[in-house]
């Protein structure tokens, strides 16, 4: 049943479509990285006290986060309902694309500055478009509650959402709702059923050759650190015996089996510019996916002890520093089943003449011959949690309950959360043909190919909110199954604590963009090919 509400929300959204399409294209032109999104967070603070909303900044410690709140007490007689959204708006280095229909970065940088790529700026805007529309439909009918708004930077390395679940921002909430856009048959467009996200463990091993003159001694006289002198091999060869060693024994971290998942970043190499001076300082970032805590721990004392020998033979000292610990996920088939009757009310994205003529020059562009229908047909159908679920499944292995990552999972451990996903715009391709990066990247950030998504993701987060909002029964029941599979609630028997217990890792040298002489670009400068 649609409520007035909800047709409020559903006009509301309509009304605003040239906003949010506007928004949109703001936040992917920012294009800023993980730890580093000071323009984008600064936008939507800006943009939620205008809109009424009390706002944390730097919630957690973090620079980029915040947490926002509004509440309408009209009509409560008790305790009135929390549901909780958020927004995420970090890009990815080396993906700058401009929103064009030919490979080209944006205006003033090079191709290795930052830009979206899933987009979490269509994410960001479509999860506010659900809020405000939940917000206006809430005034207009007297509905009592709390809209609590999460702004969560760096997800590409798992960064915020641990902290802020450790530090009690998703504490008090009867629902969650968390949206990504998606075109990985077969979810498209759906709801996660039983299979959430898993694990993701990330660190920085830090090797600092601060005290050379102690390589090499055997009588107690340093050897000088001259022209003509052994030197301490330093940073720089232990980061490379790190590196090599764990691509080396990386068959041997876990069985092949569980779809995990292992990358590493190098983020300072060197430090030391005259001449026979050893490297004083070298970081190495390691991410990994993995279904289970427990796989997660077994790589990190295997990548722990190659670090401890590496520092061991090139004179240095090592330390490593978390980026993040990310529980797995946990299903709630209530709230699945709230997000996908809101999803059935609003129907699958739909791409208009106008996007279709886009998409058709782009093939053009990337080589392929223009296609009456572009667009991948999943992207423009629903298919059920139930029948999304069964096709994921067929590459898994009984046993194993989760699978990739992203950090959405460490809300699910504090409040019934819902994951849904609405296809982004993607194209279909001639039989063994891929389409390169830009193309995806493009397509996300071009207004006619990327709002149809935006508008129907934040219809279908009004819908889902407002049903938690005015339906006590819906919440009821989705609380039972959560303390059900938790064993009691937060603290229960079967349930799994915040693993985060490090302060967040801000002051690295995160890839960012600068202002120097020349002006604002990125760390690598844009004439550096």
């Amino acid at each position: 049943m649609v409520t007035a509400a909800a047709t409020s929300a559903l006009k509301f959204v309509d009304e605003h479509k040239a906003d949010l399409s506007a928004w949109t294209r703001t936040i992917f032109g920012f294009g800023e990285t993980a730890w580093r999104e000071y323009q984008s967070a600064d936008w939507y603070v800006t943009r939620l006290r205008q809109e009424g909303f009390d706002v944390e900044v730097a919630s957690g410690g973090m620079p980029t986060a915040f947490c926002a709140h509004w509440t309408n007490k009209a009509g409560t007689n008790g305790k009135a309902p929390v549901i909780g959204m958020y927004a995420e708006y970090d890009a990815v280095p080396g993906n700058c694309q401009d929103a064009s229909t030919v490979k080209r970065p944006r205006s003033g940088l090079n191709e290795h500055a930052g830009g979206h790529t899933d987009p979490h700026s269509g994410l960001g805007i479509s999860s506010l478009g659900g809020l405000l529309a939940t917000k206006a439909a809430m005034e207009k009918h007297g509905i009592a509650g709390t809209l609590r708004f999460t702004g969560e930077p760096a997800e590409k390395v798992r960064g915020s959402k641990p902290i802020h679940a450790a530090k009690g921002y998703y504490d008090g909430l009867d629902g969650m709702i968390s949206f990504h856009p998606f075109y990985m048959l077969p979810l498209c467009n759906t709801v996660r059923w039983d299979t959430h996200c898993g694990v993701a463990y990330s660190m920085i091993y830090r090797f600092a050759c601060d005290q050379p003159e102690r390589w090499g001694l055997s009588d107690g006289a340093p050897i000088p650190q001259s022209h003509s002198a052994v030197r301490a091999p330093g940073a720089n060869d232990a980061l490379m015996m790190m590196y090599m060693a764990s691509k080396a024994l990386r068959d041997s971290m876990l069985p092949h089996q569980g779809g995990w998942s292992i990358s590493e970043a190098i983020l300072t190499a060197g430090q030391a510019t005259a001449d026979n001076l050893p490297a004083g300082l070298a970081e190495i970032q390691y991410m990994m996916r993995v279904p289970t805590i427990a796989m997660a721990e077994q790589i990190t004392a295997v990548l722990d002890r190659n670090a401890d020998h590496a520092a061991a033979m090139t004179g240095c000292r090592v330390e490593r520093h978390w980026v993040c610990k990310s529980r797995p996920g946990l299903a709630n088939h209530a709230m699945a089943g709230i997000a996908w009757d809101a999803l059935n009310i609003v129907g699958a994205p739909h791409w208009n003449e106008a996007a279709r003529a886009i998409a058709r020059e782009i093939q053009v562009n990337a080589g392929v011959e223009a296609m009456d229908e572009p667009f991948i047909d999943e992207c423009e159908r629903l298919i059920s949690p139930q029948e999304a679920e069964t096709i994921l499944r067929r590459d898994l292995p009984p046993s194993q309950i989760n699978s990739t990552s992203d950090d959405y999972t460490d809300m699910t451990w504090h409040a019934p959360t819902v994951r849904f996903y609405v296809a982004r715009p993607a194209l279909k391709a001639p039989k063994g043909f891929a389409y390169p990066g830009w193309v995806m990247n493009a397509l996300g950030g071009i207004p006619e190919t990327i709002d149809p998504m935006v508008i129907c993701a934040s219809k279908t987060v009004a819908l889902t909110a407002l049903r938690l909002l005015e339906d006590e029964g819906a919440r009821r029941r989705a609380n039972d199954e959560f303390i059900e599979r938790t064993g009691g609630g937060v603290g229960g028997s079967k349930w799994i604590a915040p693993l985060c217990d490090y302060e967040p890792p801000i002051h690295f040298r995160w890839p960012e963009y600068v202002t120097t002489a020349r002006g604002r670009e990125w760390w690598i400068p844009t004439g550096a090919q």
